[in-house]
């Protein structure tokens, strides 16, 4: 088999990577048809459907702000593969909830932003879980592949997912029970995951022992991570980009309609070329061998950030379209280098935790970032979201390499990765 793929000679991981593409794609069709739709609730005012948009983002990643900590807890406690079908099943749930809202025509902005935090409340927990599970699957040999081909299956579903969604959108009268059909879609397609979990055997999987019950688990914790300038550095430049930087359902959506006077299908089609970009990242991580460098993470970010300046200054769309894979390239590099490194060189006891606290930072800072960017929108227009997001991720990735680069020098990272990755051989055991 192909060095790219190496991971899906393990049947577990096979069944979970095929839920995942079909799972993946329904979920970036939803975040399209649920940005459109609140577009659509607010088609009188491009103020409003700015602030309106940073709302919902925020909504639906504030519960990750919240209890990310609390839920990476739960995933050092409770069995990984139980926990991910509930999570699963209640994401479902809620989709399937808003979308019958939509296809009544009965749905209002105070609806949406109830299901988005509904919607977001399952993913806290899931993520955490989601991300640890995979090195229960596979052993630490083939985990550096299996988080690329795990990106990989998100981007193909990021290509395919929102060009999908914005085509039927326009096929169906791009109005509300256009999204409604789109958004149940989704809500059907996490029937997908729960399948896959259900027919993994149970004895190829290789369960972290389960921590201990004990009081300031997760100030353990935060300690833990307080103590390795390599996961600060990794987390600090991962809160910026993701806070400031990576809020594209609301940036694309705002030059889409705004700056390029474009339809539901354009802008459906900015989400496939930025995964083009993604699943090209993806696909090189997963050939990579070996353990990656904090300091990838660093010239990734300060990539990124660069990209997205220039992204907010093209002039038409057709550039501006042509520009976004070179986004996506260097944002998954970014992600991937900073995920793999963070699970690789941490102790299995205390991985869900760590993962949480990546998740909170990369994830939950958009409750916070998002309604800037909605109003920076609203004040100076949609140009300013990618200029300042932009801007912003470059000054956290540089202080971020300031204050914590000096002690990530190979010599050092081998040391902390020989002493925490030696544990992680139960992983897998």
């Amino acid at each position: 088999m192909s060095p790219t793929f190496r991971a899906l000679r393990i049947r577990n991981y096979r069944l979970y990577a095929v839920g995942g593409v079909v799972s993946n794609t329904g979920t970036w069709m939803q975040r399209v048809a649920q940005d459109w739709l609140v577009l659509v609730l607010h088609h009188g005012s491009a103020a409003d459907a700015s602030a309106a948009l940073g709302v919902t983002t925020g909504l639906q990643f504030l519960p990750i702000l919240l209890f990310s900590a609390y839920a990476g807890l739960v995933a050092d406690r409770m069995p990984k593969r139980r926990l991910l079908q509930l999570t699963q099943a209640w994401m479902g749930l809620v989709a399937v909830a808003l979308a019958a809202l939509a296809l009544t025509g009965v749905v209002e902005s105070w609806m949406v932003f109830v299901c988005a935090f509904l919607f977001g409340l399952g993913a806290a927990f899931d993520a955490p879980a989601r991300q640890s599970f995979v090195s229960e699957m596979v052993g630490p040999d083939d985990l550096t592949n299996a988080v690329g081909l795990n990106s990989a299956s998100f981007n193909l579903a990021r290509v395919v997912g929102p060009a999908l969604s914005g085509f039927l959108i326009a096929l169906l009268g791009s109005g509300e029970r256009a999204t409604g059909v789109v958004i149940l879609a989704n809500g059907l397609s996490y029937l997908a995951v729960i399948s896959a979990l259900r027919l993994m055997r149970e004895s190829e999987l290789s369960p972290v022992p389960r921590a201990p019950r004990g009081k300031g688990m997760v100030r353990d914790g935060i300690r833990y991570v307080r103590s390795r300038p390599d996961l600060k550095m990794v987390l600090m430049a991962g809160f910026f980009a993701g806070t400031f930087g990576m809020n594209f359902q609301m940036t694309s959506a705002l030059m889409a309609t705004q700056v390029f006077h474009k339809g539901s299908g354009e802008y459906g089609l900015l989400g496939s070329t930025l995964a083009l970009g993604s699943l090209t990242a993806a696909l090189l991580g997963a050939r990579r061998v070996g353990k990656p460098r904090p300091h990838w993470v660093i010239g990734a970010g300060l990539a990124f950030g660069t990209i997205e300046i220039g992204l907010g200054l093209m002039p038409t769309y057709l550039a501006f379209a042509l520009c976004t894979p070179l986004l996506g390239l260097s944002l998954l590099t970014m992600l991937n280098s900073a995920n793999t490194t963070v699970q690789l060189s941490t102790d299995p006891s205390m991985r869900g935790r760590v993962m949480a606290l990546y998740m909170m930072l990369v994830m939950g800072g958009t409750p916070i970032g998002a309604p800037i960017v909605g109003w920076v929108g609203a004040t100076f227009g949609a140009r300013w979201t990618l200029i300042g997001g932009g801007a912003m991720s470059v000054f956290g990735v540089l202080l971020a390499a300031a204050l914590f680069g000096g002690g990530t020098s190979p010599a050092r990272w081998r040391r902390l990765t020989s002493a925490d990755a030696e544990p992680a051989s139960t992983l897998a055991a």
